[in-house]
């Protein structure tokens, strides 16, 4: 007999922990939480330098993007959560939340109700902020929003080199105005990561209401007689749902289980084997995500967290980290940025920047033997489209992930742009004293087919994949502005797959926000 509850949430990721916390808080509610990952044992999970680790494994399903036909075949890592948590459990902990214009773009494309207006009330519910609590910010709420206390004075140095180019600094990237180098809030609180898991699902363990299973990986959604009516384990169990299936596996993962489920274009199911429940050709559409490009510069001298790299040196920083919560360990490595325009006529700042404090940071990116430091660039509203198929019907199989980088010529030449702005900062005079070399891209690389070349060797995802269950208010939207599947009742989809286009930042504060907007009007509906 098929256990029962009134919710089950697939995805234990930023949005489904939201959830699990939130739709628990009534405890008439039976709420069931699934994980396909494990528990967030692992101190890594918790320290805020345990990003270094991630990329190269820890946590993720270890997938990889198709060939890109646009970068001369490429194949990027993918680095996609699979632990409790998911990419809030692994990601560089950056609070930022995009720019205001973003959400009411998305409320002018049919999107009622998440004009920015509408938003920023669950951005500051969700936030215990530790210096702000004003229109923008808000204190108390379940998720650490902390300043950096790990930053080098070659951070400093890099803000008086952005105002040498007109590049102002701001005090709040997520407040009034978005433009300007910063020192990046953090998802943290008392120097540790403050992931989805750690802020809405442990502290709410104990509810006889919420269940969680992790190692739990779903194989389908039952469909009976047109409505979501539970899921299928891998391991064959039945779980029923009397209210709501929500589906929150990301970007990736969301559209992968719909189509897994029937639910996706038929053509291409039918092709694999799969009966089709619903024929939805957008699911797995729409794929967007920011291109990183990087500048490495070699430091003259150990200015950097790269001198943390040797055995003895790393003791020492993990004792200072125990004993005073300070140091290279307290440090996310990517706390300094900001925002600027590759195209002066850009409706806001087009460009992100993210400052590493080390090289060879992430899987794929080269360190430098005596040091340095890593400025990364990345275009914010790429025009590129990709997509997310399947290669098997077989569950266990990786997706076929096609980001379609730089299909666009317009993203190829704002990349470009933004990669020769970080070398402009990288190269000014308030730098002087700590940059011994630019070796990546270096002299060699002049023109932009140069530029081109070394964008397709020296370029990664900034893992900020959205937009592939498109919400909309259009027919052919795969969900609909409460984000209820179109074509089949009693199903959600509550992730960053949702976004009808990528927001101008890092997306995991979007993910929190958009589970806090969801498990509202999810009680909403209830009642009604």
């Amino acid at each position: 007999m098929a256990e029962g509850f009134d919710y089950i949430i697939i995805g234990g990721g930023s949005a489904g922990c939201v959830l699990a916390g939130r739709l628990s808080e009534d405890t008439t509610a039976r709420v069931l939480l699934l994980e396909a990952g494990g528990r967030d044992r692992n101190p890594l999970y918790h320290l805020p330098a345990g990003f270094a680790k991630m990329t190269k494994g820890l946590g993720s399903w270890g997938w990889e993007t198709v060939p890109q036909r646009h970068m001369k075949g490429r194949v990027f890592n993918y680095t996609q959560g699979k632990v409790i948590g998911g990419g809030s459990s692994l990601n560089a902990q950056i609070y930022t939340r995009g720019n205001a214009q973003d959400y009411d773009e998305w409320r002018q494309m049919g999107c009622d109700g998440w004009a920015y207006d509408d938003v920023l009330p669950y951005f500051r519910k969700a936030e215990d902020n530790d210096t702000y609590d004003n229109r923008y910010h808000g204190k108390g709420g379940p998720l650490g929003v902390s300043q950096p206390i790990a930053p080098l004075p070659i951070c400093e140095a890099y803000f008086e080199a952005a105002a040498a180019l007109g590049i102002p600094r701001n005090m709040d990237i997520n407040g009034e105005t978005q433009d300007g180098v910063c020192y990046y809030q953090l998802t943290q609180r008392n120097a540790r990561r403050s992931s989805a898991a750690m802020a809405y699902v442990a502290p709410n363990e104990g509810r006889a209401n919420l269940t969680i299973k992790t190692g739990a990986q779903v194989r389908r959604i039952t469909v009976t007689g047109g409505r979501a009516t539970g899921v299928e384990l891998m391991d064959g169990t039945h779980v029923t749902a009397t209210t709501e299936v929500i589906l929150s596996s990301g970007a990736i993962g969301s559209p992968r289980l719909l189509q897994l489920s029937g639910i996706g274009p038929a053509d291409h199911l039918q092709e694999l084997g799969i009966d089709v429940i619903l024929d939805q050709p957008q699911v797995g559409e729409n794929l967007q995500d920011h291109l990183d490009l990087y500048c490495i510069v070699e430091l003259s001298g150990p200015y950097s967290y790269d001198r943390y790299a040797k055995p003895h040196l790393a003791a020492l920083a993990g004792l200072q980290y125990l004993l005073t919560r300070k140091g290279p360990v307290a440090s996310s490595l990517f706390e300094t940025g900001g925002f600027w325009y590759a195209d002066r006529d850009a409706r806001s700042p087009d460009i992100q920047f993210h400052l590493g404090l080390g090289t060879g940071i992430e899987k794929g990116v080269a360190a430098m033997p005596q040091g340095g430091v890593t400025l990364n660039s990345c275009h914010l509203r790429p025009r590129s489209r990709g997509s997310v198929r399947l290669a098997s019907s077989d569950p266990a199989k990786a997706p076929l992930i096609d980001p379609n980088y730089l299909s666009d010529p317009h993203d190829r030449e704002m990349s470009i742009r933004g990669l020769k702005l970080t070398q402009e900062i990288m190269a000014q005079a308030p730098l002087a004293n700590y940059v011994l070399a630019e070796r990546l891209p270096g002299p060699d690389v002049r023109t932009d087919q140069d530029y081109f070349d070394f964008i397709c060797e020296h370029s990664k995802t900034s893992h900020h994949c959205a937009g592939t269950c498109r919400m909309g208010s259009d027919p052919a939207a795969v969900v609909d502005p409460r984000l209820r599947l179109n074509g089949i009742a009693g199903l959600r989809v509550v992730d960053n797959s949702i976004m009808p286009k990528v927001i101008s930042s890092n997306t995991n504060a979007a993910a929190i926000m958009i589970g806090e907007k969801a498990a509202d009007m999810i009680r909403q509906d209830a009642r009604a």
